[in-house]
């Protein structure tokens, strides 16, 4: 997992948290369609971090994760608002949503190419003849996990289209088992799940703009605490 960040000027209290930095994806299906639907799955009774709740694929940046080969970058407006001193490279972010995707639901956000030697997280996506694809990846929401938690996060949300997808979207089968019941839930449905607070903020900022999967004019940064609870505009811009 990658060590605690220097976070934002004012967020040093924070920091002394140990908060990891984090990559969420949230893939949207038939997004223009009657019935858009997100890829979820649930977490085990037994996690540490958020039991039994209905969770979108993510998890902590690997530190091998800012050396992985993409075929493609972030595009450049992400990148740019994802890029602030003492953090997690852009480049590094986009990775670990892409193997947190893989390794959760066995899908892979990628395009053809071959690795000269892949690290063991990304051994299984290597073998199906991809390299991860950071250019379908649309950096739109950003929370850090309240104090007094187990365990805390710096998680950037991204989403995707899952026509992007080089998977048979339905195909679970080359997932860990570290969600359950995975499945493309009508996102008007969804909040019936048993949802992680952030979670559900999540799905409504990007609900709200749907079938619209471009980058937003401002990243809502949700930090949950009493001292600011507001966008972060000037400093994600």
């Amino acid at each position: 997992m990658g060590a605690p960040h220097a976070r934002l000027q004012g967020m040093t209290d924070l920091a002394a948290d140990r908060i990891r930095d984090a990559a969420t994806i949230v893939v949207i299906r038939d997004p223009a369609g009657p019935l858009p639907r997100v890829l979820m799955g649930q977490r085990g009774l037994s996690a540490v971090f958020m039991p039994s709740k209905y969770v979108f694929p993510g998890g902590a940046v690997d530190p091998g994760d800012h050396d992985i080969a993409l075929a493609r970058p972030l595009p450049n407006v992400c990148a740019e608002r994802l890029v602030l001193p003492g953090e997690a490279s852009p480049h590094a972010l986009a990775a670990a949503a892409i193997r947190e995707l893989w390794e959760e639901t066995g899908q892979i956000l990628g395009q053809p190419g071959d690795w000269a030697d892949p690290p063991p997280d990304w051994t299984g996506f290597a073998a199906r003849g991809f390299l991860p694809d950071a250019a379908r990846l649309t950096y739109v929401f950003r929370a850090i996990t309240p104090p007094g938690r187990p365990r805390r996060f710096d998680a950037r949300f991204f989403v995707t289209d899952a026509a992007n997808l080089q998977t048979d979207p339905d195909d679970f089968d080359a997932a860990s088992e570290e969600l359950g019941h995975l499945h493309w839930v009508p996102i008007a449905e969804a909040r019936k799940l048993d949802l992680p607070f952030i979670t559900t903020v999540a799905l409504a900022e990007i609900a709200t703009r749907l079938p619209d999967l471009s980058p937003p004019d401002r990243i809502p940064f949700f930090r949950n605490d009493d001292e600011d609870i507001a966008i972060a505009n000037a400093a994600l811009r």
